[in-house]
């Protein structure tokens, strides 16, 4: 599938659908409410424009600055933000107290990024090469989300074919299988 072309700026141009604009909105939503902790809304900035002294003086305000979030309990949660050390639940904790809010902000950037950029109603789609990026991190993170839900294998198409044709999560499996293209759309547009 060819949705999206390079352009000469660098950037990528591609034409979307009504109903495929209305289903990425409808699919990046929840991975925003995921990330969403109801205490801000998703960041305006790239997260490499966050400014690092606010998030440090915001850490070691808080009461206990000892205190280690709790990996999610949440499965596609915590695919989204894994721990960076499976094997040893102090690290973990000390790591992800420094890096599970950056993350997280990142994640909501990117999300934003797409629905921001996203034709209401469907049609053209110009994105410049960091706006493509972004919504490639974004469709990441919604196939994540699919992949943790549908248990997804290494083996998908198999498992697809495996399904009876009348069996609800088809369409659902056809979903995540379309995410994948209009992600390597993207890839293949940029890497031209």
């Amino acid at each position: 599938m060819q949705m999206f072309r390079s352009t000469s700026d660098g950037g990528v141009a591609g034409k979307l659908s009504a109903d495929e604009a209305k289903l990425l909105r409808a699919l990046v939503d929840p991975v925003l409410d995921l990330l969403g902790d109801g205490s801000k809304p998703p960041a305006r900035k790239p997260p490499a424009e966050t400014d690092v002294f606010d998030e440090l003086e915001r850490m070691f305000s808080e009461e206990d600055g000892d205190s280690k979030p709790e990996a999610p309990t949440d499965p596609v949660l915590a695919r989204l933000l894994p721990d960076a050390y499976a094997d040893d639940p102090e690290s973990a904790g000390e790591f992800r107290k420094y890096t599970e809010s950056s993350l997280r902000e990142a994640k909501k950037y990117f999300a934003q990024v797409m629905l921001d950029t996203l034709p209401e109603n469907g049609g053209k789609v110009r994105l410049t090469g960091d706006q493509a990026r972004d919504w490639m991190r974004a469709l990441n993170d919604v196939r994540l989300m699919f992949g943790v839900r549908l248990e997804v294998s290494e083996d998908f198409e198999e498992q697809l074919a495996a399904l009876p044709p009348d069996d609800p999560s088809v369409p659902v499996f056809e979903v995540y299988g379309w995410l994948g293209a209009v992600q390597e759309s993207l890839v293949q547009a940029l890497a031209r």
